[in-house]
Parts: structure tokens; C-alpha cells; sequence
């Protein structure tokens, strides 16, 4: 099994993508449901896999919730610009722009 600082760190990276889409769509919609409850049962999944216990929960949850508020503070410090709903796409657009492509 990896050490839990980095199960915990994946999960909080996994889910930076899903709170940078969560912060564009209308709070409650269909889209917002997705962006918040997509990356569960991976997340769960993985748990199992590495089999950790039901006494970690707690610090994935918070992992969870923290790379949900880390995308969303993402896509709302790069406001001003023209964005899409992807994290990965707008990261390469704002790449470009400054290296003057």
C-alpha cells in the first residue's frame, strides 16, 4: 500500500479539474452534481484497491473538498479571460498567451 500522504494527495489532485469545472456551471445543475460526484467512486474505488480503512474517511473528505476549492479559486483568479469548462485546456490557451505563440 503507498503511504496515505500520497493517497491523499492524489485525491486532492484528481479532483482540482472537477472544482475548476464546478466553479462555471449553475449551482445545483446537472453539470454541477456531475462535477461534485464523478470523481467518488474512483476515489472509493482506490480506497478499496489499497485497502484502507473506513477510520481515513475523514482526510479524504477534507483531500476531496480542498482540490474541489483549489479548482474552483483556479478558474475564478483567471476570470477576465475567455474560458472553457477545462481546467487542462485553459491552462495550454494562458500558456500560449504568454509565451507568445
Amino acid at each position: 500500500m503507498p503511504p496515505l500522504p500520497c493517497l491523499l494527495l492524489f485525491v486532492y489532485l484528481f479532483n482540482i479539474p472537477f472544482g475548476y469545472w464546478r466553479a462555471r456551471t449553475k449551482k445545483f445543475s446537472k453539470e454541477w452534481i456531475l462535477s461534485v460526484h464523478l470523481p467518488v467512486p474512483f476515489i472509493f474505488a482506490m480506497r478499496m484497491f489499497y485497502g484502507v480503512g473506513w477510520e481515513f474517511v475523514p482526510l479524504f473528505v477534507v483531500s476531496f473538498f480542498l482540490g474541489q476549492l483549489t479548482g474552483g479559486r483556479i478558474r475564478r483568479a483567471w476570470r477576465p479571460r475567455r474560458l472553457s469548462s477545462c481546467l487542462f485546456v485553459d491552462s495550454i490557451r494562458i500558456l500560449v498567451e504568454k509565451l507568445n505563440w
